[in-house]
């Protein structure tokens, strides 16, 4: 099976991990502040809390920008649920935006428009989420013009679009946000294994986040209320979780990292062959824009198959019957069972349930070789002839 995603482990990874194996520490040694520093330098962000996992960093993010019942946050009608999910862990209330069709990310104008609906009911959010998704930039300059006029955060869900460019800045340099946040799944860009971090150029965010990830605990004397009783001495100053990174996945993540470019380089390669050998199909690619530069963590396309599912999951089948490990991303949030409980009604998005009934993500990683590109191509080519 040629799946749609998967990690790239060299020896220098191995060896990597097995110097922190070898090493004193596992936990809390100087490899995790050697990621954080690395990746800041790579995005131009001036703070970096690495954690355990993207939806930690989300939580934190939510957490720190003070997210609480009776808030709103909204996100992208298409996303993993995390997306989501991190602003129910701290009581609000969820709901999305439309996508638009050519980006697949959040529609700035059904964004406009919810946001002057939502003035006039007092239900504004107070964070937005913004979803990259597939590693493309959502339109951060408009969308940041709009939380000026409308006062909202806003936090980056990059974990698709580690190494993406938007206005020629690297994704994670927070110019148009408070918080970016990655992930570091085996699929993603680079891996840790599992892990996350989320990116600030705000001082006492960073400070927040580092605490909230440590079960609020410091041994910093002067974020300390009460004097220390001795040089041994840490103090809990607000309730926080075991959200830590590990030394071994932070080796693992740092000495991916040193091959981001590389990575990059053969993703764009193969999104760029796919683009050119599907073009006489019926289908829609990934769009290209002048203005930002994908990741590609993703190579999704949309059959033209006039929002009828069956066609799709027909061809989604025969491929898999093929050989071929081609995915859905995503079903809608608004889909899920426990969103629907919640009461989010799934018309209030037409433009996802299009995108969902005629969306494949084909296999894109950089380990995949030019024949197995070439025999996915030939097969999709014969299934929609």
């Amino acid at each position: 099976m040629i799946p749609y995603g998967r990690q790239s482990v060299s020896q220098s990874d191995i060896d990597a991990v097995v110097d922190v194996l070898k090493s004193d520490f596992l936990a809390q040694g100087d490899v995790v502040p050697k990621f954080e520093q690395a990746l800041c330098g790579y995005t131009k962000a001036s703070h970096g809390i690495a954690v355990n996992s993207g939806t930690s960093a989300l939580h934190i993010a939510c957490l720190s920008l003070g997210l609480q019942q009776g808030d709103y946050l909204w996100t992208s009608s298409i996303t993993f649920v995390a997306s989501a999910n991190c602003g129910r862990y701290c009581g609000a209330e969820i709901d999305f935006i439309d996508i638009d069709p050519d980006s697949w990310n959040i529609d700035v104008a059904q964004l406009k428009s919810k946001l002057e609906h939502a003035r006039k009911s007092h239900k504004l959010p107070k964070i937005l989420v913004v979803v990259h998704f597939a590693g493309l930039p959502a339109d951060l300059k408009e969308i940041h013009q709009l939380s000026s006029e409308y006062g909202f955060h806003i936090i980056e869900d990059a974990s698709h679009a580690l190494g993406a460019e938007y206005l020629q800045g690297k994704v994670g340099n927070c110019q148009y946000s408070e918080i970016t946040v990655f992930s570091f799944h085996p699929v993603k860009i680079i891996t840790t294994g599992e892990g996350g971090m989320a990116l600030t150029n705000d001082q006492k965010l960073a400070n927040t986040m580092r605490l909230l990830s440590n079960h609020g605990i410091t041994r910093e004397v002067e974020q300390m209320p009460e004097k220390p009783e001795g040089p041994w001495c840490y103090q809990q100053i607000m309730l926080g979780f075991n959200y830590r990174m590990s030394e071994i996945h932070a080796a693992l993540g740092l000495s991916q990292l040193a091959r981001v470019e590389t990575f990059l380089q053969r993703r764009r390669h193969i999104a760029q062959a796919y683009n050119a050998a599907l073009a006489v199909l019926p289908l829609q690619t990934p769009w290209v824009c002048e203005d930002r530069l994908s990741s590609y963590h993703l190579y999704t396309i949309r059959l033209n198959c006039n929002n009828n599912p069956d066609l799709r999951n027909a061809a989604y089948q025969q491929l898999k019957d093929k050989g071929i490990g081609v995915q859905i991303h995503y079903i809608p949030v608004s889909h899920h069972h426990y969103y629907q409980q919640l009461g989010i009604n799934t018309e209030s998005f037409p433009e996802a349930e299009k995108y969902y009934a005629e969306t494949l993500t084909l296999p894109c990683y950089p380990g995949l070789s030019d024949a197995d590109q070439q025999y996915v191509v030939a097969t999709l080519t014969d299934l929609l002839s």
